[in-house]
């Protein structure tokens, strides 16, 4: 593999981790009692709709059809 190629998957698997981390706080942070007693606006609601939506719709990576 060429080194540029393998510099951008470093690159990839470094901003999966830190979204992957990102992630986690948040839902850890939603999780505690007092977070989650508090209203949350319309709006911000059809924006998550809105987004979840788009990443579902979104093709993904095909399946690898090699056998190991």
């Amino acid at each position: 593999m060429r080194p540029e190629r393998q510099h951008q998957i470093r690159r990839s698997e470094a901003a999966s981790r830190a979204w992957l981390t990102g992630l986690i706080a948040a839902m850890q942070h939603a999780e505690q009692p007092e977070i989650r007693r508090q209203p949350v606006a319309p709006e911000v609601i059809a924006e998550v709709r809105a987004q979840l939506t788009l990443t579902a719709s979104y093709p993904s990576s095909p399946i690898s059809t090699l056998r190991h």
